[in-house]
């Protein structure tokens, strides 16, 4: 069952308030019971001192003495003779020490105050139990109101409390009321203090939850255009085979439309990685504990007949021997292949490639460095964005890669960086955060 916040509240309340009720009744038994002992007490020694100036010589000179009275007188010679007792308890004992005195006996506690009169010790006692009597009915008295509040307490509470979850059932009313694309941040006017936290939190949420929206919009819609091309390039490749009015025609229609095949496979390819990679995506491996230069050797055997093909000398240059990183190696497999990938095909044959990983400050650096033309100072921030390419490139590509790249190395907290090359092309530089 669902907790109720009301109901927890009012529990917890009234719960508290009863702890309180009984911590003061308590508390009022122990000062009545104080102030009971010292009343009664009183009473016992007034009563013993009555009898001073009497001075009686004998029982029958004592007074009178209700049954109905609470108090006990006990007259006993010096050696300890009883002479009179007002009522008859068996159980007390014989002359107590001079002062107040409390004993044990068969009929429970006393309290006793005995003092020498003459020849005679006169002692009178009072059970305990009547003291507690009436420190307890005090402590009830004070109490009992109280405990007839709680229901009104109860009511009052729970009243109080629907008024401050009121702006919580606001807040869920106006939430509810929303479509599924209205997702402006919430207003804070009225909010109490304790709920702002769960407010300022939901419009995060929102807040990211359209950044995430307009960025799959946007993809959606430059995928789209990007697709528009090489499925109409298929189109007129499958149509100019229907019209091939001889075979040698044919085959260059065939051969044409399986470089459009491979092409628009390869975007497909490359649109499916970015989609899984973005922070929104399919990838969920939890980052473990790799090491760079293993994959950086993978990288150049994955590449090797591609680079050979081309006449690329793609190598891995001189490096560490280990450069340890947090990261899913999957993804970072990915991010150098398309690094390489990109170095390869941009770079005239016969040029080179070298991939480096080094430990700089505490941190691993992969670099990928071309002998190819580079990219101008002005273009190097704009090479990020899906699906750009450069106007005067004339190699086929889907203008993915890099921005594979990037959001590979956001995802690792790695800062990617584009320079000049040694080599005289470009040189692509991979930071990770250090272990």
């Amino acid at each position: 069952m669902t907790p109720s916040i009301r109901r927890q509240l009012i529990v917890a309340l009234l719960a508290t308030i009863a702890v309180a009720v009984l911590a003061a009744a308590y508390g009022s038994y122990r000062l009545a019971r104080a102030e009971v002992d010292s009343v009664f007490d009183y009473h016992l020694k007034q009563i013993a001192l009555s009898l001073r100036d009497h001075a009686p010589q004998s029982a029958a000179q004592l007074p009178a003495v209700d049954d109905q009275l609470d108090f006990v007188i006990q007259v006993f010679t010096r050696d300890g003779s009883r002479l009179y007792a007002s009522h008859q308890h068996a159980s007390l004992p014989g002359p107590a020490q001079p002062g107040f005195s409390t004993v044990d006996t068969d009929d429970g506690r006393w309290r006793i105050y005995a003092i020498q009169l003459a020849d005679q010790i006169v002692q009178v006692a009072q059970p305990t139990r009547l003291r507690k009597e009436a420190a307890a009915a005090a402590a009830l008295r004070t109490v009992i109101p109280f405990l007839a509040l709680l229901p009104v307490l109860g009511a009052l509470i729970w009243w109080t409390v629907g008024i401050g979850l009121a702006q919580l059932d606001r807040i869920a009313r106006e939430v509810k009321s929303r479509s599924a694309t209205e997702l402006e941040p919430l207003n804070l006017d009225g909010v109490p203090v304790e709920a702002q936290p769960l407010i300022v939190a939901l419009n995060d949420l929102l807040k990211r939850h359209r950044v995430s929206l307009d960025a799959q919009r946007a993809f959606i819609a430059d995928a789209a255009h990007e697709m528009r091309t090489p499925l109409t390039a298929l189109q007129l490749q499958a149509t100019l085979i229907e019209r091939a009015g001889n075979d040698a025609d044919r085959i260059i229609a065939v051969a044409d439309l399986k470089r459009g095949l491979i092409r628009a496979s390869h975007v497909v390819q490359q649109l499916l990685t970015l989609a899984r990679e973005e922070p929104d995506g399919d990838a969920s491996q939890a980052m473990t504990r790799i090491d760079l230069v293993g994959l950086a050797r993978m990288a150049v055997a994955d590449h090797q007949v591609l680079a050979e093909s081309r006449g690329i000398d793609l190598g891995l240059e001189k490096s560490v021997a280990s450069a340890p990183a947090n990261g899913d190696a999957a993804a970072l497999r990915t991010l150098i292949a398309n690094l390489v990938e990109n170095a390869i095909r941009y770079t005239p044959g016969p040029g080179r490639v070298d991939i480096g990983v080094a430990i700089e400050d505490g941190q691993p650096l992969l670099t990928v460095t071309d002998s190819g033309p580079g990219i101008p100072e002005d273009e190097r921030e704009r090479v990020f964005n899906r699906f750009y390419r450069r106007a005067e490139s004339a190699e086929p590509g889907s203008g993915l890669g890099l921005a594979i790249v990037k959001v590979i190395a956001d995802r690792h907290d790695a800062k990617v960086e584009l320079g000049d090359s040694l080599l005289g092309g470009l040189q692509v530089s991979v930071r990770f955060p250090p272990i």
